[in-house]
This record gives C-alpha cells, sequence and structure tokens, in this order.
C-alpha cells in the first residue's frame, strides 16, 4: 500500500488562521490523491508550519521528515515552494535515501526535473522581488497613493472565507452525527455523496475535503435554533 506525509506551510499567522493558503494547498493535494495516487493509498500524518520557507529549522517539517524516514512514505507538499524555498535545502533533502518526495502539482516530475524547477523559480523570485522594488519606487515618485489593491485583496479574501464558512454550516446536520459516533472521513465523504451532497464546487467528496469542512466548524460554535444556516438544506 502506498503511504504519505503531507506536509503544508504558509508563511504568515493571518494565512494560518483565515485558511487561505492553506485552501489552496489541500485543493492541490486533493486532485493528486484522485487522479495520481493510485490505489490504495493512506495518509499517515498532515503537519503544517507557519513559517517563512526561507527558515530550514521548521519543527513540523522535522516531524514530517523523521515520520517519513522511520516508515517509508513519501512526503507529499502542494507545490515545491511550500517545502522550501532554498535551493541548496531541496537539494540536500532530495540526496537524503531515506526521503521519497512527491509534489502535487508536478505529479510525474522527478528529482533531477524538481532540483532544475527549483533552480529556476529562487532565479525568477529574484527577478521578480527587483521589478516590484522597481515599480513601487516609480509609482511612489509618481505620487501614486499604494496599498488599494491590498486592501480589496483582503475584502475578497474575507468574503470567500465567509461563503466556505457557509458552506460547512450547511453540511454540518450530516457531518457532525457522523463525526461524533466515531465514523471515519471516508465514511462521512460516501454519506455525503449517497445523500446527494455536493461539494462546493459541485463535485463529490474527498476524506480531505470532509477534514477541512470539520476543521472549519471547530473554528465557530455550532448553529442552533430557528436561524441555523444548515435550514433549507435538502438531502
Amino acid at each position: 500500500m502506498q503511504t504519505y506525509v503531507i506536509y503544508l506551510r504558509v508563511s504568515t499567522a493571518e494565512q494560518g488562521k483565515s485558511g487561505l493558503g492553506l485552501d489552496a494547498q489541500r485543493r492541490d493535494l486533493d486532485l493528486f490523491l484522485s487522479n495520481y495516487a493510485g490505489e490504495p493509498f493512506t495518509i499517515l500524518g498532515e503537519f503544517q508550519d507557519v513559517q517563512s520557507g526561507k527558515d530550514s529549522d521548521r519543527p513540523e517539517l522535522c516531524k514530517a521528515l523523521d515520520l517519513c524516514r522511520s516508515t517509508g512514505a513519501e512526503l507529499l507538499v502542494a507545490k515545491l515552494d511550500r517545502l522550501s524555498r532554498k535551493v541548496s535545502f531541496i537539494a540536500a533533502l532530495m540526496d537524503d535515501p531515506k526521503v521519497k518526495l512527491r509534489v502535487a502539482a508536478m505529479p510525474n516530475a522527478d528529482k533531477f526535473q524538481l532540483h532544475i524547477y527549483a533552480a529556476l523559480a529562487e532565479q525568477e523570485r529574484e527577478f521578480i522581488s527587483l521589478r516590484t522594488k522597481a515599480a513601487l519606487a516609480e509609482a511612489k515618485a509618481k505620487g501614486r497613493k499604494l496599498g488599494g489593491l491590498r486592501d480589496k485583496t483582503g475584502e475578497r479574501n474575507k468574503a470567500i472565507q465567509r461563503d466556505a464558512l457557509a458552506f460547512a454550516q450547511k453540511v454540518q446536520p450530516i457531518a457532525l452525527p457522523l463525526r461524533d459516533a466515531g465514523a471515519s472521513l471516508s465514511t462521512i465523504a460516501e454519506a455525503l455523496d449517497k445523500a446527494g451532497v455536493a461539494t462546493a464546487r459541485g463535485g463529490r467528496w474527498t476524506p480531505m475535503q470532509v477534514k477541512r469542512v470539520l476543521d472549519r466548524l471547530a473554528l465557530v460554535p455550532l448553529s442552533t435554533g430557528p436561524n441555523d444556516p444548515s435550514e433549507g438544506l435538502h438531502i
């Protein structure tokens, strides 16, 4: 049986609290597991850091790597830069005979291709940084107000998060009783599919999507009473 250890990373505490960034990574991981992982497979653990990709000393990454080394599981990340933004770190990891790396966004890439991609991505980030600094300096020199686009992006991200929470609360009447009864994530996913409840994107459920919904519900008080947003869910 194929085994995986999942690792996720966001750079800021705000991204970690809101789920922004994590949602995109889990979406890519879902796509990989549904289309490239093969059957059967199992996930031995999931680890998450809120830390810069430039830092090599990340506690949750260390735990993930230790689990991979002790079990022979593959380390699965959504994108290569979630693992690290340093070519030297990635190269050293690829030289470790006890660590096998899989990148969801590049499901068929081998070690050589991943190494080349990491080097090119590092060069691109350096150039983008220089270009951004030059553009900001030019805008400031022309008297333009900076920060407006960031404000709009923040409002859009908040709206996305509100919609995600509202959907999770609609699924609550099925997911929570099954979870409390000890049902596995796979069992809950099957129950939602059988009940005709599609995911937010209109597809079938995966265990990771169920976990994401349960994690969102854990962040807020359970909805009860006449204003329960789960009212109107027809299953």
